[in-house]
């Protein structure tokens, strides 16, 4: 069936953080010079273990998880340093930057292809009080019709609550949507739930990803108009 409305998610979707430069940063505070790429690739592939192994954890406070998710990643790069004194110091380069969230860079113009083709658009995604402002500060949120936050509904994906309260005030049925995000435990699985098709973006390939065998992957959002 010709889809007729896309929902999305935000992080990693349809915006990235600043994290590989300015934890860059941080590490060379302690004297390690380690390489962007390999630090970029680390974070995805720590992202996609926890995703898989422990559901959810990203939704709990990020100092109960934070010290265990870089001390794994510095393990893979091959560093031994106090993941606290480090996490701390990453906190104070983080706060320094502007807009620590940024749009990758074909967002918009996908949504705005969607747009002129008539399709409609809304976010269904696992955020905090800050989701409406990050979209804004993106120049996206104009795009969506509907957004359907975590902290805003007080339900998280993968729980089918939310997806059935987007697909009730957006008037669609779930056979007319597609779903794009980047976690396929809370996304793909998520959406399923309620009859909704899904796609998941992975900038890497299947890499981080390999036990997925029911799901499309694309590697960028331009990849979504195959699907719908």
């Amino acid at each position: 069936m010709r889809k007729s409305f896309v929902w999305f998610d935000i992080g990693y979707t349809l915006l990235y953080m600043q994290r590989e430069a300015t934890y860059r940063e941080a590490l060379l505070q302690f004297g390690v010079d380690a390489d962007l790429e390999e630090i970029r690739l680390q974070f995805h592939l720590t992202d996609k273990l926890f995703m898989r192994e422990y559901p959810g954890i990203f939704l709990q406070p990020v100092a109960t998880y934070m010290p265990a998710y870089l001390g794994l990643m510095n393990f893979r790069l091959g560093i031994s340093l106090d993941v606290c004194e480090l996490n701390a110091c990453w906190e104070d380069i983080k706060a320094k930057v502007g807009s620590y969230w940024q749009p990758y860079p074909e967002a918009a113009e996908v949504l705005a292809e969607l747009k002129k083709r008539g399709i409609g658009m809304g976010v269904i995604s696992n955020w905090d009080a800050t989701a409406r402002d990050v979209l804004r500060a993106a120049g996206l949120i104009d795009y969506f019709g509907h957004l359907f936050i975590s902290s805003e509904v007080n339900c998280n994906k993968p729980d089918a609550r939310i997806f059935r309260m987007a697909l009730e005030t957006a008037g669609v049925d779930a056979r007319q949507c597609l779903y794009v995000g980047d976690n396929y435990y809370d996304d793909c699985l998520g959406s399923r739930k309620v009859g909704m098709a899904a796609v998941i973006v992975n900038r890497y390939g299947f890499l981080g990803i390999e036990e997925i065998e029911d799901c499309p992957v694309i590697n960028d959002l331009t990849g979504i108009f195959h699907y719908i």
